[in-house]
């Protein structure tokens, strides 16, 4: 894949907006020495190349009902089915995340339930019926990191 060559200010952007999403931009202009216009061009760029893709508030499941949250690994009877089974997974609101991943399970979701019984009900009643071969369930008592991926410089060999 190839990545955005991001100049200075491209970088100083992105390390105040992911620290604070709801930053002004004028404030973010200060910051920068630039004029609001530039920081709002350059947020456009960036969000037009991908690189942002939105913001948004971050709601604690714990405080609105959800005490589980859990990490299944998935096999599939039928590999080739991961199209239409990531479609069935789209449906199911308290699966966050999917992802294709190498070693013991095709894929791996995130998943949130209200309690342990919840998350049985889930997986019997919404995950076995996808065609599973078989699943592994991990379930997370606290999350110690959260964080955005660090804006680093890169070297000039491409290390990051």
């Amino acid at each position: 894949m190839v990545y955005q060559k991001l100049d200075k200010l491209d970088k100083q952007i992105l390390r105040l907006i992911a620290g604070d999403a709801r930053i002004p931009f004028l404030e973010v202009a200060r910051a920068c020495n630039v004029s609001g216009a530039a920081i709002h061009q350059r947020i456009q760029k960036l969000t037009n190349l991908g690189i942002l893709k939105g913001s948004y508030y971050v709601i604690d499941p714990d405080k609105i009902g959800y005490e589980t949250c859990a990490y299944i690994g998935l096999n599939l009877k039928n590999p080739e089915a991961f199209d239409s089974v990531v479609e069935e997974l789209k449906k199911i609101p308290q699966v966050v995340e999917c992802h294709y991943t190498t070693g013991d399970f095709d894929m791996f979701i995130k998943i949130y339930a209200t309690n342990n019984h919840h998350l049985l009900n889930i997986i019997h009643d919404k995950l076995q019926p996808l065609g599973l071969a078989r699943s592994e369930t991990i379930i997370s008592f606290n999350q110690a990191i959260s964080r955005q991926l660090p804006i680093m410089e890169m070297s000039s060999d491409g290390d990051r």
